[in-house]
C-alpha cells in the first residue's frame, strides 16, 4: 500500500474543473440559486489536455466530442476551470458551508495518481466527507483500499447502463471505447468490500436505450450485495453521438423513481412488478397505500446522492 500512495508525489493536478454551481459556492462565480437554495456539496473534476480516454455516446466529455476539453458543457452546465490550489484556499475559507467534496476521475494514465494528491492535499486542508467517483478500468484491490487510506469514505461508479447490452452499444465496443461491463461489476463488488454496505454508488442514466425491466433487474442485483442506486434523467448533450435522441418522459422517470425507492425500502420486490409486452411497467404488486403514500411524501422524486457530515 505504500507503493500505491508513493506514487501519488509524481503526480500533481496543477488545475481541476468545478460545477459551476460549486463555483458559486466557494465564491469563484457570481449568481444565486433558484429560491435561495443552499448548495453543500462541491463536485471537482479531474481534467486533461488530452480530454478522457473513453467514448461514451451521451458524454460531454467523450473522447470523439468535438471541441476543447476545457470548454466543453458536462452534464448541463458549465464546469469552471480553477487551479489546484485555488479550489483548496477556498474550500478552507468555505468550510462551514461545504458539507461534502465530491472528486470525479475521467479515464486517463494520470487519473488515479492525481486522485490519490488530490485526496492527500484535501484532507490535509479540510475536515471533510469527501467522495470519489472513479473510472474503473485499471483498478484493483490496493487502488481500492489507497483510495480509502487516503481520505475518500464514498466511492461511485458511473455505471450508467441498465444492462450489458446497452452498455455495450453506448460505453463499450459499440463506440470504440476499451470499457468493460464485467469489469465494472467486479470493481463495485471491490469497492463494496473495501468500502462497506451503502458507502458505494453506482450512477444509472435512464433513457439510453434500457426498458424498465432493466431497471428493475438492476435495482434488485445492486440491493442484494448493498450497494445504493443514483438515479439520472439522459440529458442530449451537444456535439455527443446521442445529441439528436429524445430524452425520457418526465412521466416515464419519476415512475421509475417511485419504484427504485419502494424496491430499495422493501415495500416492492422485483418478482412482484409486472411488465408489458415492451418491458415497461404495468403493475407493482405493493400493499394497499404504500405507493400513494411514498408519492405523498415526494422522497422518491429528490435526487440521489452522498449523505454530508453525519
Amino acid at each position: 500500500m505504500r507503493q500505491v500512495l508513493e506514487t501519488a508525489k509524481q503526480s500533481s493536478p496543477e488545475y481541476l474543473q468545478t460545477s459551476l454551481a460549486a463555483a458559486m459556492v466557494l465564491g469563484a462565480r457570481g449568481g444565486r440559486f433558484y429560491r435561495d437554495i443552499k448548495l453543500h456539496c462541491v463536485n471537482l473534476l479531474l481534467t486533461y489536455d488530452e480530454g478522457c480516454r473513453a467514448n461514451c455516446a451521451y458524454c460531454g466529455l467523450a473522447r470523439e466530442r468535438p471541441g476543447d476539453n476545457k470548454e466543453r458543457s458536462f452534464i448541463r452546465v458549465e464546469w469552471p476551470l480553477l487551479s489546484t490550489d485555488e479550489v483548496l484556499d477556498r474550500l478552507a475559507r468555505y468550510r462551514e458551508e461545504v458539507h461534502r467534496v465530491c472528486l470525479s476521475m475521467v479515464l486517463h494514465p494520470r487519473a488515479y495518481d492525481d486522485t490519490i494528491d488530490v485526496l492527500r492535499r484535501l484532507r490535509g486542508r479540510v475536515d471533510i466527507p469527501i467522495s470519489v467517483l472513479i473510472s474503473p478500468t485499471g483498478f484493483d484491490r490496493e487502488r481500492m483500499e489507497g483510495l480509502l487510506e487516503s481520505g475518500a469514505d464514498m466511492v461511485g461508479i458511473g455505471l450508467d447502463a441498465a444492462s450489458p447490452q446497452v452498455f455495450e452499444r453506448t460505453r463499450g465496443k459499440g463506440v470504440r471505447s476499451p470499457l468493460s461491463w464485467e469489469q465494472y461489476w467486479e470493481t463495485l463488488q471491490m469497492a463494496r468490500e473495501v468500502f462497506g454496505p451503502f458507502r458505494v454508488n453506482a450512477h444509472i442514466v435512464v433513457g439510453i436505450g434500457e426498458n424498465d425491466r432493466d431497471l428493475v433487474g438492476l435495482f434488485h442485483r445492486l440491493r442484494e450485495i448493498q450497494v445504493s442506486a443514483y438515479l439520472f434523467s439522459f440529458y442530449p448533450e451537444t456535439g455527443s453521438m446521442m445529441a439528436r435522441r429524445r430524452r425520457p418522459s418526465l412521466a416515464r422517470f419519476r415512475r421509475i423513481q417511485l419504484v427504485k425507492y419502494l424496491m430499495e425500502r422493501g415495500e416492492v420486490e422485483a418478482e412482484t412488478v409486472g411488465f408489458d409486452g415492451r418491458g415497461g411497467i404495468s403493475r407493482l404488486g405493493a400493499a394497499t397505500g404504500v405507493v400513494e403514500k411514498a408519492i405523498a411524501s415526494g422522497l422518491p422524486f429528490l435526487t440521489g446522492g452522498c449523505p454530508d457530515r453525519e
